[in-house]
This record gives structure tokens, C-alpha cells and sequence, in this order.
């Protein structure tokens, strides 16, 4: 109910004033009848479904939803006649669809691809026109010639080689071969959150975009390249969006800090200041962290902070394009303990390209000697400090520089030698070897994620349509997916520990992003050289071929 693309929809639908727009939410219990969360509808009640999905584990939650609202899953058993007359039409969108559809299009008529704000003019008036008197395949056909960004999957027909592997996609005559995704170009307002409730997981807190994407191009990081070009709104912009709270709100969460320019960030700082504003934030980059923004955080309250050097050493920091030395790490650590923050959380991610036991080994030096900067400042504050370090395991997304990398591998060459339980291993093998490299450190502690979860999330980023049977199978029959992967005679080998080379077709190539077919290869041709790439400049870069005319 929080997330920010799910409320930014539901009110521009809302906007129409022959629209009713309600949102529904998979129960927490089976028992619990799926109604509607305004008027308690029955989702079968609405012609048009819409779904948000940002993360690939909630793909069998979505399913789950369908299910529980009567609805058959595949979208070839929704029957063919005009929506509202039988079974509705299934439109999906949110970022995971856009990164690649394919997993989810056994189940949608239609993809949304990209940011909603762009298409929604051009989409609902056709939908409110053919309501009860098109045939969905000739709507389809209709909004796919029509509307920016739609994506039928049904008018698309996978190809297959003899290995198995999907090496290409025809479209129905008249379509294009890709569909290029909707970006917004700019805003007068930030989008910012709609709603507040109590029983939301940011219950009081207000919600606002400082921009969309990211001009760093780390090479693991999806946002870095799905939506190019980088846009940072102005201080300005983001103003108009925080007058909209209401007088009672005063906190605030600024969504992307981590990307804004030190100068908006400062401006931001003093109108919070002013405005008795309490700063909440996801993380912090480690070289944004100075004046204003340092008097803000110690106003808030706020008594832990999150930075992200994702890579555990400073060789492997240049490798995924971070550009993240030591000292400025030490230097950020030092400045919000000064600044009363005393908590600090790392966020470091292991399996990426390249790594190996001496990163890691590095990865403990910086934490004893962050500890030594922020214990002797926490101690003029009467504060004890403490550390910790969150783990994830790194999963190759597409359209980024490592949607070529097998995961878990840090060879090339590994591949599909290895088995699935090999990589889960090797990542265990370095949890604990991180664990134990940190045993006797005081105020020091580790968390990390689950090897097994992580590798379900790289089949389902790297798939196919052929996971739509594996989906299908965790929502009707409650079983695991290792277990379902195997019903349906799927690897997740085939799927997570090949490694693509440059001119292999990408199961998610349908969607055009309008970047150039080389340049992400080239992008992951310089991380095995530790060869940094600048920061993107939309004024005058253009090596991507997103700005390019």
C-alpha cells in the first residue's frame, strides 16, 4: 500500500471522473475472502485489472490474488469475448515488468512498459470506447498499433533453438519486434505519497521522489539503466510535492538521496529544517554526506544510517563502477557520528564478478577500521557506536552491464559445469567466512539473506515464459519451487549459470530501452578491467544512445 508507483496510479485513474479505480491486496490468510479494499467487491466485479509488481517473489503472489478472486491464470483461458461481458482483461505493469516481462506473460493480456504518467491519456479513452463491444484479440491488436509501450504478449511468439534456449520473438503482422518503453520527461511537482495509513508499513510516513534513475551506472544496478535517462528533480519540484502533506506530517522520506546533487540536497536540508521536518531515508552515498544535510539528519532524531559500498573491496568497487574509495567511506562514517548518528549499517554484496577471498578479507579491515573512526567520536557524544553489516547475494538483472554474468560465479568460464547447489554453497562458504572473520568484535554484528531465495529471484530476473508453468504450479498447488521447476521439467542451471555472449538473444530483448546492443557489453567488458565509467551527463553524453536524437 506504500509503495509510491502503486499510489501514483491509483490517483491518476481515480482522476477520470467516469472511472472508479479500488485496490485489492492478497489476504493474509486463505480464510479471509478477497474483497476489494474500498467498497468490498469481488475482483470478478471489474472489467480492467491493473497490477504493480516491483519484485520477481511476489510473481506467485500475484497468482495467489487470482486465484483467490476466481480468476483462471493463464490469460488464454479468459475466453476471447469483449471485457465486461466474461473474465476482465489483465493489464500489468511496475518495474519488474519492464526489467523483463517474459515470466509473467503466460498471465497478462497486456504490459504497461514503463512509467505510467506518459501513456494513461492514450490508454483509457480507448479502453472506456471498447468497453463491451471489442473482442479482446482485436483490442489488443488495437492498443498494441495505438498505445506507446503495450506490449501483448499473446500477438508475440517466442522462438526456440535446438539447445533450448529462446533465440528470438515474432511479432503478429504490423507490430514491431520490440516495444519501447514510456519515460516521463520532467515534473513540475514531485510525485509524492497520496495516501497515509496506520496499517501500511510507512504508516505516518510522507513519501517524495527527488528523480527518476540514476546517472552512476553501477553495472549490477537495473535503475541505472532501465530508466535512462537520469532525472533529477529540482529542489524546487520536490518542494511543491512536500507542501502538498498535510500540516500534521512532518515526516518525511526523500526517495533517491543517494543519487541527488550535494547543492539540491543542501537547498532540501534548510527547507526541512525550517519546515520541523524529520528526514527518513532508505541509504546514503558516502560522498553526499556533509553540511546541511549533516545538521538535518542530527534534527531528525534519527540515531542509524545505512551507506552502501555493495563492493567489498576497493578493486572490486571499481569492477561494478561504484567509485567508492576507502577514505571517503572512513570520512562519512567519522561525519555522522559526529553528527549524532551512531548506528551504522553497511550494505555489501557478495558474489559479484571477479570477487574473491581477498576482497572479503578487505571488506573486515574496513569494518575494524571504520569501527576505530566512529568509537573514539561516539565517545565524546556519550554514545556507544555500533556496526552492521547487511549481506545480500548478488543476482545478475537485465539491462545491466552483468545480465551476462552467471550467477554466483566468479569465473566466466564456470558456467553450467556447476550445479545450482555448487553456487548456494559457495555463497554460504563466504557468509561464513564473513561470520567468523567478525567473531569477538564488539558492537559489530552481520545479517544476511538466504542463498536459496536469491537464486529463485536470478531464474525468475533471467527467465522465460517457460517459468509461467513453474508460477502456476507454486500458486495451485502450494509447493516449492525447486519442486515445481522439476514438475515442469525446468533447470534452474539452464536459467541462472549461463553466461550470455554479446550477440545471444536475452529473453527479455522484447523491450527496447533504447540503449545501444553494444554498449552494455562493453560496459561489462571494462569491469573485468577495473575501468570505471563517469557519471552520465543527459547535457551532453552520449554513449549509451538513450539521449541520442
Amino acid at each position: 500500500m506504500s509503495s509510491l508507483g502503486f499510489q501514483l496510479v491509483y490517483s491518476l485513474l481515480n482522476e477520470y471522473e467516469h472511472l472508479v479505480c479500488e485496490r485489492f491486496f492478497l489476504p493474509e490468510s486463505p480464510a479471509v475472502p478477497l474483497r476489494s479494499f474500498e467498497s468490498g467487491r469481488l475482483l470478478s466485479d471489474f472489467p480492467y485489472i491493473f497490477y504493480s509488481i516491483s519484485f520477481e517473489h511476489d510473481y506467485v503472489n500475484l497468482l495467489r490474488l487470482f486465484l483467490a478472486g476466481g480468476l483462471p491464470l493463464f490469460a488464454r483461458e479468459r475466453g476471447d469475448a469483449p471485457a465486461a461481458r466474461t473474465n476482465p482483461l489483465v493489464i500489468g505493469g511496475g518495474v519488474a515488468t519492464f526489467m523483463n516481462p517474459e515470466p509473467l506473460a503466460p498471465f497478462t493480456d497486456l504490459f504497461l512498459l514503463g512509467e505510467a504518467e506518459p501513456v494513461l491519456p492514450d490508454l483509457i479513452p480507448i479502453l472506456t470506447d471498447h468497453l463491451q463491444k471489442t473482442a479482446k484479440p482485436d483490442l489488443l491488436h488495437l492498443l498494441s498499433r495505438r498505445v506507446h509501450g503495450a506490449y501483448a504478449p499473446a500477438l508475440h511468439t517466442p522462438i526456440y533453438g535446438e539447445d533450448g534456449r529462446q533465440s528470438g520473438s515474432v511479432p503478429a503482422d504490423g507490430l514491431p519486434e520490440r516495444i519501447p518503453k514510456n519515460s516521463l520527461a520532467t515534473l513540475s511537482r514531485a510525485t509524492h505519497s497520496q495516501l497515509l495509513n496506520p496499517r501500511a508499513e510507512f504508516s505516518s510516513l510522507y513519501l517524495t521522489e527527488l528523480g527518476r534513475g540514476c546517472s552512476r551506472g553501477c553495472r549490477f544496478c537495473a535503475a541505472g539503466f532501465i530508466y535512462r535517462p537520469p532525472r533529477l528533480w529540482g529542489a524546487d519540484a520536490v518542494i511543491r510535492g512536500l507542501e502538498e502533506r498535510g500540516r500534521a506530517v512532518t515526516r518525511v522520506g526523500l526517495l533517491g538521496m543517494e543519487m541527488a546533487k550535494r547543492e539540491e540536497l543542501e537547498a532540501l536540508s534548510s527547507y526541512l529544517l525550517d519546515s520541523s521536518c524529520a528526514l527518513s531515508f532508505s541509504s546514503l552515498r558516502a560522498d553526499r554526506i556533509s553540511g546541511p544535510l549533516l545538521e538535518l539528519l542530527g534534527a531528525s532524531g534519527l540515531k542509524s544510517v545505512a551507506i552502501a559500498p555493495d563492493g567489498a573491496s576497493e578493486r572490486l568497487r571499481r569492477v561494478i563502477n561504484k567509485n567508492l574509495t576507502e577514505d571517503d567511506l572512513l570520512l562519512a562514517a567519522r561525519r555522522l557520528v559526529e553528527a549524532g548518528l551512531y548506528k551504522l549499517k553497511l550494505y555489501l554484496m557478495i558474489g559479484l564478478p571477479t570477487e574473491t577471498y581477498d576482497d572479503l578479507e578487505e571488506m573486515l579491515e574496513l569494518i575494524k577500521k571504520i569501527k576505530e573512526v566512529m568509537l573514539p567520536a561516539g565517545r565524546k557524544r556519550g554514545r556507544l557506536c555500533e556496526i552492521t553489516l547487511s549481506v545480500n547475494c548478488f543476482a545478475p538483472k537485465p539491462w545491466t552491464p552483468f545480465q551476462f554474468h552467471p550467477f554466483g560465479s566468479p569465473m566466466v568460464t564456470a558456467g553450467e559445469d556447476m550445479s545450482a547447489a555448487d553456487v548456494v554453497k559457495s555463497m554460504k562458504d563466504k557468509i561464513r567466512f564473513l561470520k567468523n572473520g567478525l567473531r569477538g568484535e564488539a558492537n559489530v554484528r552481520m545479517n544476511h539473506d538466504k542463498p536459496e531465495s536469491v537464486l529463485f529471484q536470478a531464474v525468475l530476473a533471467r527467465g522465460d515464459r517457460r517459468l509461467g508453468k513453474v508460477l502456476a504450479s507454486m500458486a495451485s498447488h502450494g509447493i516449492p519451487w525447486k519442486q515445481a521447476m522439476r514438475k515442469n521439467n525446468l533447470r534452474a542451471e539452464f536459467f541462472v549459470l549461463h553466461h550470455y555472449e554479446e550477440d545471444e538473444y536475452l529473453p527479455w530483448s522484447i523491450v527496447d530501452h533504447s540503449i545501444n546492443d553494444d554498449y552494455l557489453w562493453q560496459e561489462y567488458q571494462k569491469s573485468f578491467r577495473e575501468k570505471t565509467t563517469v557519471a552520465c551527463d543527459t547535457d551532453k553524453c552520449r554513449r549509451c544512445g538513450v539521449c541520442n536524437d
